[in-house]
C-alpha cells in the first residue's frame, strides 16, 4: 500500500504519491478546483486513492515561522478531518514550512522555465511533503 501526499491550497492541490516500498515519493498531479471549495477535489482524489492503492494519506500543514497556525492552517486541518471521515483512512499532518520555496529552488536549479514551474510547483510541493514524512519513518 502507498502513501499520498498532499499540499493544499486555496484552487490547488497538489499530488503525490510514495513507492509500493514507501521510500521514495512521486509527483502525481496538480488537481485544480474553484476558490475555496476543496470538496469539488473529493472525487478526483477518490480516483488516485483507488488507482495508486493508497493506505495512508499525508496532507501538508502550513504553519507560520513562529509555529502557530493560521488560517491556512485550520483550513488544511478542517480538510484532513474530512478526507478521514470520506474516505476512511489514516491521515497525519506533516509540516510543510518552506516546502514550496523548497520545490521553487529543485525546478529552478534543474533549469525549469518560469512557465512550467508555475505548472508544476504545486505537484512538486507534494513531492516534498511527502519525501520529509518518507525520510522520517526511514531511521
Amino acid at each position: 500500500m502507498r502513501t499520498l501526499g498532499l499540499d493544499v491550497g486555496t484552487r490547488t492541490i497538489g499530488v503525490a504519491a510514495s513507492d509500493a516500498m514507501g521510500w521514495t515519493a512521486q509527483g502525481i498531479e496538480t488537481i485544480k478546483f474553484p476558490e475555496n471549495q476543496l470538496n469539488k477535489a473529493l472525487p478526483r482524489l477518490e480516483e488516485l486513492i483507488k488507482e495508486h492503492e493508497v493506505s495512508k494519506i499525508i496532507v501538508g500543514l502550513p504553519k507560520n515561522m513562529n509555529n502557530t497556525i493560521g488560517p491556512r492552517g485550520e483550513a488544511c486541518l478542517s480538510f484532513a478531518e474530512k478526507l478521514k471521515s470520506t474516505f476512511d483512512l489514516e491521515v497525519e499532518m506533516w509540516d510543510e514550512r518552506l516546502s514550496t520555496m523548497a520545490a521553487q529552488r529543485m525546478l529552478i536549479s534543474a533549469d525549469v522555465s518560469r512557465k512550467k514551474r508555475k505548472q508544476v510547483i504545486d505537484k512538486m510541493a507534494a513531492v516534498v511533503i511527502l519525501q520529509g514524512y518518507l525520510d522520517s519513518k526511514q531511521f
